[in-house]
């Protein structure tokens, strides 16, 4: 159903099931590379009210990291894997120097995960990933602090979740219906996106909507 492309490499098409609505790629870490499309082969798709979330588990990690999606109306990405270089640079010397047989870089591997997932819950997560990769957003609010004299309680991360959440609850409340097409939340997330964009900080401010 997926497919990836790594520059310079031939295309992958052949992943392996992790679960029913799961599959993994193997990819060799050398050469190295930052950037990665993901797509929907011709002819597949997803079923309805559903997207593809997209994961990279780096070398000497356990941990997958959310990259982004895919969806029936997006079909093809291009994801950035942030901040590998020590990573991957670590993974190739530890294999390198690990005791026994000596291994090359194509036996470094990173996986690539997607996982089909229900629109709002892939909508929710990457509204968080956002809203947490915004650096300058607690230093602006310390600042104003600073400034104002006044000291806020912390915003813990349940607090930011329910608050993204009521934002898209509301925002999608106005279509008047129990079903709310991908469409929905795709427009919901543009506009959210658009508001992080203009005010990184409202979400550490209780507001309505």
């Amino acid at each position: 159903m997926f497919g990836a492309i790594v520059s310079g490499r031939p295309v992958y098409t052949e992943s392996q099931p992790v679960s029913p609505t799961s599959v993994a790629f193997a990819l060799p870490a050398a050469p190295a590379f930052s950037h990665i499309v993901v797509f929907l082969l011709p002819g597949a798709s997803l079923p309805a009210d559903t997207g593809a979330a997209v994961y990279v588990q780096l070398p000497g990690s356990t941990d997958f990291k959310l990259l982004g999606a895919i969806a029936n109306e997006k079909q093809s990405a291009i994801f950035k894997i942030n901040n590998t270089g020590a990573s991957l640079n670590a993974g190739l010397d530890d294999a390198m120097t690990d005791e026994g047989a000596p291994s090359t870089g194509a036996d470094v591997i990173i996986t690539l995960g997607i996982s089909v997932e229900p629109a709002a819950q892939i909508a929710t997560a990457l509204a968080s990933l956002k809203s947490t990769a915004q650096p300058s957003t607690g230093l602006e609010l310390a600042r104003a602090q600073a400034q104002s004299g006044a000291v806020a309680s912390p915003v813990t991360t349940k607090i930011l979740a329910q608050r993204i959440i009521r934002n898209a609850f509301n925002f999608l409340a106005s279509f008047g219906s129990e079903t709310v097409p991908l469409k929905a939340f795709q427009e919901w997330w543009k506009k959210f996106e658009a508001k992080v964009e203009r005010d990184p900080g409202f979400l550490e401010r209780d507001e309505q909507g």
